[in-house]
């Protein structure tokens, strides 16, 4: 086994372009629906668009909620599939070495499904999360933030967890893809599903404070989910120590929320 660049020993360059664009897919699926919501929340006179219900108006639904949950799901789905390339693409690599030695293996989107099921669970608590912001008043029907206080608490609290060492800890397993997967490896589709899940929730555990972030800044702000999504690309793959961009973006996040924390009329 070459253990520097397996993929290449391993897949053909027509595998890499079926799941590459299998993956592309996936995600623009996702991006095209937060596009869609996007565009339709401006432009409510032309659509009849599902928002969250204004606070003191009426009260949440199950519906509300379910729709809720979708557009989080959705997003996670788009942003974070993106980010998953690497790992998925080692574990085809090695799935295909256990194939052509006749072993078991599985298919490779059940590994990716059970990766979007951790961020399904991510998505179901942060939906359970937003609703009472919404019903408090501290997130508006277009689902931005109305309070200074709480947006300067969440970046403080998102820049914090950047330093943490349960956040090292988990970026180190979405830095090394060979290394998670000749640890986690489990047979079959159901090991697949269950290395996708376990994989998902090493990614939630690393970046669940960089999502809450658009609680602050506009759950539905586009420009900040591309460039959370740019983000954490690049903290996944960068050569650089993970301490560095851990240290600077922790340090940035938290000197942004100070400055909105003293905008708050105390």
């Amino acid at each position: 086994m070459n253990a520097q660049n397996p993929i290449s020993s391993f897949l053909s360059s027509q595998d890499k372009v079926i799941i590459f664009l299998g993956l592309a897919l996936v995600s623009l699926v996702g991006w095209l629906y937060l596009i869609y919501m996007a565009w339709a929340m401006e432009n409510m006179h032309l659509v009849d668009m599902w928002m969250p219900p204004r606070s003191g108006m009426r009260a949440w639904t199950a519906w509300d909620f379910f729709m809720l949950f979708i557009m989080w799901f959705t997003m996670m789905i788009a942003m974070m599939t993106p980010t998953a390339v690497p790992m998925v693409m080692m574990f085809a690599a090695v799935n295909r070495q256990k194939k052509l030695k006749g072993q078991p293996y599985a298919k490779t989107f059940t590994f990716l499904i059970g990766y979007l099921t951790a961020w399904g669970l991510f998505s179901l608590l942060a939906s359970t999360i937003q609703w009472p912001l919404h019903e408090r008043g501290l997130l508006n029907p277009m689902m931005n933030s109305t309070s200074y206080l709480m947006s300067g608490a969440i970046l403080i609290l998102a820049g914090i967890y950047q330093w943490t060492p349960m956040k090292d800890a988990c970026l180190h397993q979405c830095r090394s893809p060979l290394g998670f997967i000749m640890a986690a490896w489990k047979d079959g589709n159901w090991g697949a599903l269950q290395m996708g899940f376990h994989h998902g929730i090493f990614c939630c555990g690393c970046c669940w404070a960089l999502m809450v972030i658009l609680y602050s800044v506009g759950v539905m702000n586009m420009l900040w989910v591309i460039l959370i999504t740019i983000f954490v690309l690049l903290e996944k793959i960068l050569p650089l120590p993970a301490t560095v961009t851990r240290w600077i973006t922790g340090s940035g996040l938290i000197v942004w929320g100070i400055y909105w924390l003293q905008l708050y009329p105390w």
